[in-house]
């Protein structure tokens, strides 16, 4: 009778291995479970860490990017930020302002932010209009791109930075 006990507890501290490598799939953070079994004069300690790293947690580099997106004057609402391919931010703002005021206005504030900008398109006319600036900021290769246009007193402002000028560079609500 005494034996079974031993072949017991080999089967309990697989079935424990087993349950704590499975059981820390699908969550974030770290998981650590420890188990100690004694049989007669002998320990075994089992441990399994499982890591995953959650997407919707800001990471100091995003936040640094967040940081180069101002928010341009008279914004009656701001959306995001929100992560976006090749580890970029994406911010939308919607701004009270005929298109051309408003995306004139805004490339002065990007550069007064420290960004230095080529005017990829700008227009308007009848009432509508709008710009597209690209451009960098400070030394480190950080790239923008700052998309805006509208009709009337409105204007949407959709506004993506990354670390480095990625491999497309689509900047609007659909990334």
């Amino acid at each position: 009778m005494a034996r079974s006990g031993y072949v017991l507890v080999p089967a309990l501290l697989a079935v424990g291995l087993v349950t704590a490598a499975c059981g820390g799939s699908g969550g974030s953070g770290s998981t650590t479970v420890t188990e100690t079994v004694s049989a007669s004069s002998t320990s075994t300690t089992a441990a399994a860490t499982t890591a995953t790293s959650a997407t919707a947690a800001p990471t100091t580099a995003s936040a640094d990017l967040q940081s180069l997106i101002p928010t341009p004057a008279n914004s009656q609402r701001t959306d995001g930020p929100d992560g976006i391919q090749e580890s970029g931010v994406h911010k939308h703002f919607l701004v009270s302002g005929s298109p051309t005021e408003v995306m004139d206005a805004y490339k002065t504030e990007l550069e007064g932010a420290g960004w230095t900008l080529v005017v990829e398109s700008e227009g308007g006319g009848g009432g509508g209009g709008g710009a597209t600036y690209t451009g960098t900021n400070g030394d480190g290769g950080t790239y923008g791109v700052f998309v805006g246009g509208g009709y009337g007193g409105t204007t949407d402002v959709n506004s993506c930075v990354w670390p480095a000028k990625p491999s497309n560079t689509n900047c609007g609500s659909d990334n």
